[in-house]
């Protein structure tokens, strides 16, 4: 039974035993039934009052009010002067409408006044949100439509001041750089352990963020907030409720990246999430191990340390004026789908956990687990399967493409010496029984292929070294840039973003004032999309300039201690810094601030 049901209002919990409805704001579209009986009830004026209001002075839409407003409005009569071009699909190109089906069309409608305004809510959207907090457990829920990103960006944006410090774990995602240029908030990194045998971080420590804490208010500086990643891409949860008792004495808020952690609500034997441990901010991408569409996520707020307002302000900054009503009715599904199966997760965790069984009795595979990091961490994802291939000499991109090429096997993520397998609710016995045999297959195979070759003792990207920070994420993004070779940019700090994504944290970029050259041996990170993907032996690697050609680096040599001894480049170029002054160790991927 999913804890989270405990205490759920369905709609005929409300008062009077009446119908859930809809009520339109225009006179012409007023008292207008469509997924109910009719209740004429005055639409609420503004959200502070709609928040106050009972559950019964709220417009309602059955149990997906924004569904059922979305399919009633598609469904009218009527001749459209209003965007989208497409005209509810009447000129929707051939080619998308042969693949996705005019019903899309007919349903991308713009913000008419029965389908609410997302940045003043004060009718389906509200109802839609309100329903969306209670279930997840949070005191206020935003529905995003920029993804996870713009909650990140938001949450760090309403809790942190130009020149306040926004302590951050090292494997951070991107969107929390982004969030720090768009803030000029300055980041206190901390440390993750890493396993070097798996290649792989996990979480942070109380103790760790206690440690910050001390050190940032010995110096004077201010802390704007925390930022944690829990889960982390591998499922590795950190211990959000004793971080929170380190910063709520201190006034300081805790802001969670639980992107991959939208599920953990539904099942008692799933980690509680960090809205329960008392964070005040979580960001989750519903469209993950949920049912939502690709896109769209959500944002709870619990407490009172974060101003509601300041939250909604930025969003309004961060997310389109122009709002897809497809994501936005996807997130409202997706509520509505999980509060009417308590027992929606029960399939999916029997699953992966004999998929688990299998695969841990497979010669040369591993299966990652909470013992193989020395910290105390207190859960890890169980429907994350993350696999070491590196005792059957593999890296992690080699199996993966043996696994797609030979058995139609598509992972997750892709590490150096580990792929990673997500278990949701789409996931089908048959596909998990799939994937034992293909391990089998890759076990008979390289077992003995492999077995006489010496294993390479390449640590690659970790560990993560402490950052010496010479500018800031936003100082060194508005500083005057110039392009410079890959051989001529040794021991100059680097104008744009280097990441692999997945899984999205960055090895060289614009935050780094320090960059070692033994964080070359990142550059071995496979992934399976374009922006990165480099074998152990050499690869390519990719820059994210939109301006100027992408900087590139062929590795030819890599020692089998992870340090770099011969580089060849193939000419291409990368944006530097210069308007400062040289200032630090050398880094091939760092560049010139003159």
């Amino acid at each position: 039974m999913a804890r989270c049901l405990a205490g759920f209002s369905s709609p005929a919990a409300f008062s009077g035993g009446w119908t859930p409805h809809l009520v339109l704001e225009s006179p012409s579209r007023h008292v207008v039934v469509h997924c109910g009986a009719s209740l004429s009830t005055p639409r609420i004026s503004s959200e502070t009052e709609a928040s106050a209001a009972e559950p019964s002075a709220l417009v309602q839409g059955g149990t997906a009010p924004l569904v059922c407003a979305l399919k009633s409005t598609a469904s009218q009569d009527v001749s459209c002067f209003h965007f989208p071009g497409h005209n509810r699909g009447k000129a929707a190109p051939p080619s998308l409408s042969e693949l996705i089906g005019l019903g899309a069309f007919s349903h991308d409608l713009p913000e008419l006044p029965e389908l609410d305004d997302l940045f003043s809510p004060k009718g389906v959207i509200l109802d839609a949100q309100r329903r969306a907090a209670e279930l997840f457990g949070s005191s206020k829920t935003w529905f995003l439509v920029n993804g996870t990103t713009c909650g990140i960006q938001a949450s760090v944006m309403a809790t942190c001041s130009p020149g306040d410090y926004l302590i951050v774990p090292r494997n951070c995602h991107i969107s929390v750089i982004s969030a720090l240029v768009l803030s000029g908030a300055v980041p206190k990194y901390i440390i993750p352990e890493y396993n070097s045998g798996w290649d792989i971080a996990g979480g942070i420590t109380p103790l760790q963020v206690d440690e910050a804490v001390k050190e940032l208010e010995g110096d004077g500086k201010r802390v704007g907030a925390v930022l944690v990643t829990s889960p982390t891409y591998h499922g590795v949860c950190s211990d959000v409720q004793g971080i929170v008792s380190v910063c709520y004495p201190r006034g300081i808020p805790v802001i969670v990246d639980e992107a991959h952690g939208a599920h953990f609500r539904f099942h008692d034997t799933l980690p509680s999430t960090a809205i329960e441990q008392g964070a005040d901010l979580a960001v989750q991408s519903t469209h993950k191990v949920l049912c939502s569409l690709t896109q769209s996520s959500m944002l709870h707020m619990a407490g009172d340390l974060v101003d509601v307002d300041k939250i909604s302000q930025c969003l309004q900054l961060l997310q389109s004026s122009s709002p897809s009503y497809l994501l936005l009715s996807s997130l409202d599904a997706a509520r509505d789908h999980l509060s009417k199966n308590a027992d929606i997760f029960d399939q999916p965790l029997a699953i992966a956990s004999e998929t688990k069984d299998q695969l841990m009795k497979i010669p040369g595979i591993s299966v990652l687990h909470l013992t193989c990091f020395a910290s105390d961490f207190p859960a890890i994802d169980p429907l994350r399967i993350t696999l070491s291939v590196s005792d059957l000499q593999l890296a992690g991109h080699e199996a993966d493409d043996i696994l797609f090429e030979d058995h139609k096997i598509v992972s997750e993520l892709v590490g150096t010496r580990a792929v990673t397998f997500a278990v949701s609710l789409g996931t089908r016995v048959q596909d998990v029984e799939k994937l034992v045999e293909s391990v089998k297959h890759l076990s008979e195979k390289y077992s003995f292929v492999n077995g006489s070759k010496p294993v390479k003792e390449n640590h690659l990207c970790g560990p993560l070294e402490k950052i010496s920070v010479h500018l800031t994420p936003r100082g060194a993004f508005f500083s005057t840039k110039r392009r410079a070779r890959i051989e001529d940019s040794l021991g100059q700090i680097c104008g744009e973003l280097i990441c692999p994504y997945p899984p999205g944290f960055l090895f060289g970029s614009l935050q780094n004032g320090r960059f070692n050259l033994n964080l070359l041996k990142s550059s071995s990170i496979s992934c399976k999309f374009v922006r990165l993907h480099i074998p152990p032996s050499g690869g390519m690697l990719q820059g994210f300039s939109s301006k100027y050609p992408v900087a590139a680096l062929l590795m030819s040599k890599l020692s089998t201690n992870g340090t770099v001894e011969s580089i060849a480049t193939n000419g291409h170029i990368l944006d530097v810094i210069s308007n400062r002054k040289k200032a630090v160790v050398p880094g091939p991927f760092a560049v010139t601030m003159h």
